[in-house]
């Protein structure tokens, strides 16, 4: 990370910040974070921001939904919510984006206030502040310039679906309906101060372990066991440092076996077992090692296990690229204004890369460079989240400066 100091940073960090509706912004996201959304669930959320645009004079022709949930391969609820904006004032387009849907450990969530945070009611539940935070954000300042009727480059923001199970929402978006945006900002994660411009790339790999049944208490010699496959393909990556944080000759990524299935009873050997894996690199040919050692391991327990005429399993595999790694340039565009933008609320800019993916990464891919920021929420994906409202007021302040154009002065 480094701080920016130079350029426009000194002068915006002395421009009085653009006034806004803080006691609306704390409101909306506490009803934003009761709603049910879970990924391919978010038809509540996208209603409830729709409404909320409309009442602050957006018009219904500004308004779409996109088809992605159709070409989701499990579908969904709805499609990712744009809305654009034709400019009052000359500049490229810009883009603001945020996701709706949440991990499913925020199912049944309540927020509350305590002491400056927003936290769940429950200790077993995850509050939803990723994303709602950032997708409540950028909601304020469309609304804010809708109500009242601030000048604005030409703006699109958009509200996207199934973040969580692998950027979908981006990955299988109608690009077209975003008019080209020059400029893009993402908000999705803690400190608004943290300007991001970097990510890893990810890649899912299920793997279909079949073994041979048999009567675990009459004929286990029969049997091969799917699970005692896994067990060992598990434990040997574990052993050589394969699974977990992956280092190997200066080159770092990770790696994670993240769901098991498989068995209905105990007296019988387990003929088959799903397991659900990743890996991720900012190097795209060290996650493909990653990716061969996973499969290696797999291949060699189950050459290992073998009943008494010994017959052995066999394993399957099916992968695919979540999305890519990216870093943009520390000059570009979108970087400076960002910086700008935080320098402009009186914050200090803080470049990051991030092991984490974002719906940068596809938009990135697909040719619009996006810089991320944070929105305050800390402990996302844990019973442990929060959201800070102090950095969550900040970040509408940012997302307020970057939609009006205003980050180099008023």
């Amino acid at each position: 990370m480094s701080k920016r100091t130079s350029g426009t940073g000194g002068r915006a960090s002395t421009t009085a910040a653009l006034e806004l509706n803080l006691s609306r912004a704390e409101e909306l996201v506490l009803r934003m974070l009761s709603i049910p959304g879970g990924s391919g669930r978010e038809g509540g959320v996208a209603e409830f921001i729709r409404a909320q645009l409309r009442r602050a004079g957006a018009p219904a022709s500004s308004l779409t939904v996109d088809h992605a949930h159709h070409r989701i391969p499990q579908g969904g609820e709805i499609g990712n919510l744009i809305l654009t904006l034709p400019g009052t004032k000359a500049g490229p387009r810009r883009l603001l984006v945020a996701h709706m849907d949440t991990v499913p450990l925020c199912a049944g969530a309540e927020p509350r206030v305590a002491k400056g945070y927003v936290v769940p009611v429950s200790k077993s539940a995850a509050l939803g502040g990723d994303d709602r935070a950032g997708a409540t954000a950028i909601l304020v300042a469309a609304l804010e310039i809708l109500s009242r009727r601030l000048p604005h480059p030409p703006l699109t923001l958009m509200w996207t679906v199934q973040e969580e199970l692998g950027l979908l929402g981006v990955r299988y978006l109608q690009i077209g309906l975003l008019r080209k945006p020059r400029l893009a900002f993402n908000f999705d994660g803690s400190s608004p101060e943290d300007v991001t411009i970097g990510a890893t790339g990810g890649y899912r790999i299920h793997i279909r372990i079949t073994g041979i049944a048999s009567h675990a208490g009459a004929s286990p010699e029969r049997g091969v066991s799917a699970i005692a496959i896994a067990s060992l393909a598990i434990a040997q990556l574990h052993r050589d440092g394969w699974h977990g944080a992956v280092c190997k000759d200066g080159r770092s990524g990770t790696s994670n076996v993240g769901i098991i299935r498989g068995g209905e009873a105990t007296n019988v050997v387990t003929p088959e077992v799903q397991v659900h894996a990743e890996a991720r690199s900012h190097d795209p040919s060290f996650r493909a090692k990653i990716v061969a050692a996973i499969e290696r391991a797999f291949r060699t327990a189950a050459e290992s296990v073998r009943n008494v005429e010994g017959a052995r399993g066999k394993v399957e595999f099916r992968g695919r690229l979540d999305y890519e790694a990216f870093r943009l340039p520390e000059d570009h565009p979108c970087v400076l204004a960002a910086e700008a933008a935080v320098w402009a609320v009186g914050g200090q800019p803080k470049r990051a890369i991030t092991s984490g993916g974002l719906d940068a990464n596809w938009l990135t891919a697909r040719g619009i460079p996006t810089v991320s920021l944070g929105a305050g929420v800390s402990g996302a994906h844990t019973t442990q989240e929060r959201l800070n409202l102090a950095q969550f007021r900040q970040a509408c302040r940012v997302a307020l400066r970057l939609a009006t154009g205003t980050e180099g002065g008023d």
